[in-house]
C-alpha cells in the first residue's frame, strides 16, 4: 500500500505542480475512501476531482471516461470568471468603477437611457444579480436565458428585457446580467470578450485549450457554456485564493479579489448543504458576491467557510483560505440535487483530510 501511495504521489508531483511545497501531505486513507466511493457510484455522475494544497497538486482523478485533456462545460461557474474579467477591465482603466451606469456603454439603444428604471442600473447591480430585470432563474420562476439563446444578438436581447424591480433592491439570479457585461467589456475595450480574456487572463496564466460559445453577432457567452479543462479551473481558483497572483505576477488586483468575494448578500432560504440532502451536515445560509458564493460547511467534526464558483450539474471551484486549499469538481448531474453531492464529499473527506 505504501509503495502504491508513493508512486501515486510522485506521479501527481511530476504531472503538475503549481508552485511551492506542501507542508502537510494528505492522509491517503480519506482520499482513497473518497475515490472508492466515487468509483462505486455512491456519488454518481462525477467526472473529475482535483485538489491543490499550498500551491501543490495533491489529488487529481478523472471518472466516467473523462480524462485530463477533456474539456468540460463549466456552466454558471464561468460567471465567476466573468467577474474576474470585469475586475481586470477596471484595474486597467477601461471601466471607471462598479458604480458606472450601464447605459453609458450603449448609446445606440436610447431606450436604455430613457427607461426610468434601466437608466439607474450600474455595473455593480449586474455583478450582484440585482439588475431589476423581469427574470429569475435560481428558483426556475422566469428563465430568460432560453429565449435569449434563440436570438441573434444576446446582448441586445438582454438589454431589451422589461424591468420588474428598481436596480439594486432585489436579488434575482439571471444569466442575462453577465451577458450584458460581456457587451460592456466589448464597448469599453474595443475588444471582444474572447480577445480580452485571452490577452489579460488566459495567456498570462498559460490557459490555451478552451472553447467559447458565441452568438451570431459575435458576443461571447459570459453566463456559462464555456468549455475548459478542470486543471485550468484549478489554476483560476488558486489565483483567486492567492489574491490575484499567479506565478509571482499580479493578474488581478488584490483590491478586486477582496471586493468581489465579500459575499454579503444572503440568498433567501437557501443552503447548498441542505439542497444536497446530506445527513452529515448542518445547513448554513448561502451568500452571494460578484458572481461568487460563500457558505460555511458545518458538521460534528468541521466548520469551514468556503468561497466557491458554482455551475449547474455540479461544476465547482472551492477555495478554503484558512486551509490554503483549492478544490475543483466537474459533474454531469444537470438539473439534479445530486450536483450538490460535492458538498458532502467536501465535508466528509476533503476538509477533514486537510484540517489543521
Amino acid at each position: 500500500m505504501k509503495t502504491i501511495y508513493l508512486f501515486y504521489t510522485l506521479l501527481l508531483f511530476n504531472s503538475f505542480c503549481i508552485s511551492g511545497q506542501t507542508k502537510n501531505k494528505p492522509d491517503n486513507f480519506l482520499l482513497s475512501e473518497m475515490t472508492d466511493s466515487i468509483k462505486s457510484k455512491h456519488y454518481p455522475g462525477i467526472r473529475s476531482v482535483l485538489i491543490s494544497k499550498s500551491k501543490q497538486l495533491v489529488y487529481e482523478q478523472y471518472f466516467n471516461d473523462f480524462k485530463r485533456d477533456s474539456l468540460h462545460d463549466s456552466r454558471s461557474s464561468f460567471k465567476s470568471i466573468a467577474s474576474l474579467l470585469v475586475g481586470i477591465a477596471i484595474d486597467k482603466g477601461f471601466i471607471k468603477n462598479v458604480d458606472q451606469k450601464v447605459y453609458e456603454f450603449f448609446p445606440e439603444y436610447p431606450f436604455f437611457k430613457t427607461d426610468e428604471l434601466k437608466k439607474l442600473m450600474t455595473i455593480k447591480n449586474l455583478l450582484e444579480m440585482k439588475s431589476g430585470f423581469d427574470c429569475e432563474e435560481f428558483n426556475d420562476t422566469k428563465d430568460c436565458e432560453d429565449e435569449m439563446s434563440k436570438s441573434k444578438n444576446w446582448v441586445e436581447y438582454s438589454l431589451k428585457i422589461p424591468m420588474k424591480d428598481k436596480p439594486g433592491e432585489v436579488w434575482a439570479y439571471t444569466s442575462v446580467d453577465p451577458v450584458i457585461l460581456s457587451g460592456v467589456i466589448r464597448k469599453a475595450t474595443n475588444m471582444s470578450v474572447m480577445d480580452f480574456a485571452k490577452k489579460y487572463l488566459f495567456d498570462p496564466m498559460g490557459i490555451s485549450n478552451y472553447k467559447w460559445t458565441i452568438d451570431p453577432s459575435g458576443n461571447g457567452m459570459t453566463g456559462g457554456s464555456f468549455y475548459i479543462k478542470p486543471i485550468d479551473m484549478l489554476k483560476i481558483g488558486q489565483m483567486v485564493k492567492d489574491k490575484g497572483i499567479w506565478e509571482g505576477k499580479q493578474i488581478i488586483s488584490k483590491k478586486w479579489i477582496l471586493q468581489s468575494t465579500v459575499c454579503d448578500i444572503a440568498i433567501p432560504d437557501f443552503s447548498y448543504m441542505k439542497t444536497s440532502r446530506s445527513k452529515i451536515g448542518f445547513p448554513q445560509p448561502a451568500y452571494y458576491g460578484y458572481y461568487w458564493y460563500r457558505e460555511t460547511l458545518k458538521t460534528n467534526a468541521i466548520e469551514e467557510n468556503l468561497l466557491f464558483a458554482s455551475g449547474n450539474g455540479g461544476q465547482y471551484i472551492f477555495i478554503s483560505e484558512k486551509l490554503n486549499l483549492t478544490v475543483v469538481f466537474t459533474q454531469g448531474n444537470y438539473g439534479s440535487f445530486k450536483a450538490k453531492q460535492a458538498f458532502e464529499i467536501m465535508a466528509k473527506y476533503i476538509l477533514p483530510n486537510f484540517k489543521n
